[in-house]
């Protein structure tokens, strides 16, 4: 399963999500990737610290690989690092992805991203993609690359008029490139049970017919400190609410 977590609007928790669902997929035993193409590298360093600053290649060298053809380019396992996690493993990110945009764009290389999934989904259960928040040529890649879509979504009225244009732009990637692709649902995040206007927000969401994932994600000081100390939750309190919610939510995705 390869699945991409995106959403154009920063600061909705993205790779918070991300990181944890993969640490769960992982200390269930699978086989688990967690993939950075986001140039803040915030998935790397959640993992691995300020040594993610230091590890190479980093997924920028993949792409820079890219704009020279070669008989022979490395193979995608050689830009594959592990973690202090059993069964986890990373492909680092690195500012310098974002210089390599327009290049990437010029010459045609939205599918390579496609390719190299495929050939890691042999090696890897799970494959789970972190995106920059921003509809890109990196995000596009990660959606024409992707069976599925995780939207992060925080219950707010920016985040919801940005939900609208984010759910076209992933139908277009559909008809366009991917027909495979869905969108597996949105995912509250930061969410105040207590509160009306996020209760309300999530039943209108419904009554539109989005896909709104039953599990719920609190917000929490708790994942601060797990930020601080580059442990997921699963491995920092594997009792705490939030992290009961997270593997609440993984297994939701798995019975879908």
């Amino acid at each position: 399963m390869k699945r991409v977590i995106f959403n154009q609007k920063g600061g909705v928790g993205k790779s918070t999500i991300a990181v944890n669902l993969a640490a769960i997929a992982a200390h269930q035993g699978k086989r688990t990737l967690l993939i950075d193409i986001d140039p803040q590298c915030n998935a790397s360093r959640y993992l691995l610290g300020a040594a993610a600053d230091e590890l190479a290649p980093t997924v920028a060298a993949y792409f820079e690989q890219m704009l020279s053809f070669s008989m022979f380019p490395k193979p995608a396992a050689q830009f594959v690092h592990p973690t202090p996690f059993d069964n986890l493993s990373i492909m680092v990110s690195n500012p310098e992805i974002g210089d390599l945009q327009a290049k990437l764009e010029s010459r045609h290389k939205i599918y390579k991203l496609r390719d190299t999934l495929n050939e890691l989904a042999q090696d890897f259960d799970e494959i789970f993609v972190d995106t920059p928040p921003a509809y890109n040529f990196f995000t596009q890649s990660a959606l024409i690359a992707a069976d599925r879509c995780l939207i992060p979504f925080d219950c707010d009225d920016f985040s919801r008029q940005a939900l609208y244009t984010l759910v076209n732009n992933v139908a277009e990637i559909r008809a366009d490139h991917n027909p495979a692709l869905e969108i597996e649902g949105i995912i509250v995040n930061q969410f105040q049970p207590r509160a009306l206007l996020p209760q309300r927000m999530v039943d209108e969401l419904l009554a539109e017919g989005l896909p709104v994932l039953a599990s719920k994600l609190s917000s929490s000081i708790r994942i601060r400190e797990s930020h601080e100390l580059n442990r997921p939750m699963i491995h920092l309190d594997p009792r705490h609410k939030l992290s009961l919610e997270f593997q609440r939510l993984y297994q939701e995705l798995q019975a879908a």
